[in-house]
């Protein structure tokens, strides 16, 4: 025999279903955020940052290498750069190794890559066997509410802002517009940008009242996806560190002016290690 439907009962046991998946999703992606930083060539391994010098820069593990390594041969190659190319010199081979790519430079356990920021060239070295690494202890987060996953109106504003970041650089970035949201009785806006001209995704860099106290002091990130139909949805819960938080060699940019926010955040990852 089957059984009648109570009228709206179908309704209320989807946004009862909705409601309890909600936690299992925010724990769904707090686990792959560690697990990203945790992974061999995450942000936990990396251990250097040597800047280079127009010319010849040898590297190995020789202290008296200008790039002195943990490991590897005593003298490993010389990275040379030469009008904003750079490229390596090791075991009777010279190849040109791209900024900002995934393009590699081994060095025993170490594997070096080429970035670039501003017109300043560098050397980001990891070891999957960082200290950093090994001692991770996991993230603290606020508890996932689902009253900060919240739908702002989207309005359309290209223009540059310019981002400064921890070594006291400022670049220009492309943002499309800003988000307008209600939070604790007022109303904010944050202004994200686009990381590449072919961006999935916004990027939000902005800081918070909880900054420096449950919160990294600089600020932290946070992503969403493009507006649909004037809208677009800021997770807070999906709030997160950035690399600054845990290591001294990342290059992180800070919170423009727009998106300092005078208003308690409690959602999302808290200071890493407090």
């Amino acid at each position: 025999m089957r059984l009648k439907t109570v009228p709206g009962t179908a309704v209320v046991a989807m946004a009862l279903t909705a409601a309890s998946n909600y936690p299992n999703e925010i724990a769904q992606w707090r686990q792959q955020r560690e697990a990203s930083l945790k992974a061999e060539g995450g942000w936990l391994s990396l251990t250097g940052l040597f800047w280079l010098h127009e010319g010849a820069n040898p590297f190995g593990k020789d202290a008296d290498s200008e790039i002195a390594l943990e490991d590897g041969p005593a003298h490993a190659g010389v990275l040379e750069l030469r009008g904003g190319t750079v490229t390596v010199r090791m075991d009777g081979t010279t190849r040109e190794v791209k900024p900002d790519s995934a393009e590699v430079v081994k060095a025993g356990r170490l594997n070096l890559f080429v970035i670039k920021r501003s017109d300043k060239y560098g050397i980001r070295v990891k070891d999957p066997e960082s200290p950093a690494r090994r001692g991770f202890h996991g993230i603290e987060s606020f508890a996932a509410n689902e009253s900060y996953r919240i739908t702002a109106k989207w309005v359309a504003e290209p223009r540059r802002i310019p981002i400064l970041n921890v070594l006291g650089q400022t670049e220009d970035s492309e943002s499309p517009g800003y988000a307008v949201f209600p939070l604790g009785g007022k109303e904010f806006r944050l202004h994200p940008i686009l990381e590449e001209p072919a961006a999935k995704e916004l990027f939000y860099i902005f800081r918070d009242e909880t900054a420096g106290k449950e919160t990294y002091g600089a600020g932290r990130f946070l992503y969403s996806e493009m507006p649909k139909e004037g809208k677009v949805v800021l997770d807070f819960n999906k709030a997160y560190n950035p690399p600054c938080a845990f290591t001294p060699y990342a290059t992180c940019p800070l919170p423009p002016p727009e998106n300092r926010l005078a208003v308690r955040i409690e959602a999302g990852e808290k200071k890493y290690g407090h």
